[in-house]
C-alpha cells in the first residue's frame, strides 16, 4: 500500500512541477499583459496545490495538512485578486492592445474622469 501511495505522491509533485514550470515559461513567451497574467494564475496555483496534496499525503501528518490547508486557501484568494489588480492597472496605463477585447465594459470608466462623480 505505501507503494502505491509514493507513486501517487510523485504524479502529484510531476504534475504541479510541470504546471508551474508551464506557468514560468507562459510568462516569458507571451507578449501582453492578458496571455501573461493568464499564465501567471491559472497553472501556477493548480500547481501548488497538488505539490501541497502530494506532501500532505507523502507525510501523513494531520499537523502538516493543517499548515497546508491556510497556504492554499491563501493561494487560491490572493492570485485572482492581484490578477485582477494588475490587469486593471495595465488596462488603464493603456499597455492592453484594446482592439484584442472582444467587451470592453470599462470604457465609460474611462472616458469619465474620477472627480466628476459619474
Amino acid at each position: 500500500m505505501n507503494e502505491v501511495r509514493e507513486i501517487i505522491v510523485l504524479v502529484l509533485i510531476l504534475i504541479g512541477a510541470l504546471l508551474c514550470l508551464t506557468a514560468a515559461i507562459g510568462l516569458l513567451r507571451f507578449r501582453d499583459v492578458p496571455m501573461r497574467l493568464h499564465a501567471a494564475t491559472k497553472p501556477q496555483v493548480l500547481g501548488l496545490l497538488l505539490i501541497c496534496v502530494a506532501i500532505a499525503l507523502a507525510l501523513e501528518s494531520w499537523g502538516v495538512a493543517a499548515f497546508l490547508v491556510p497556504v492554499m486557501l491563501i493561494q487560491l484568494a490572493t492570485a485572482p485578486l492581484s490578477a485582477h489588480m494588475v490587469g486593471r492597472q495595465a488596462y488603464r496605463n493603456g499597455t492592453i492592445d484594446e482592439r484584442s477585447l472582444v467587451v470592453d465594459d470599462l470604457a465609460d470608466d474611462r472616458r469619465t474622469p474620477p472627480a466628476a462623480g459619474g
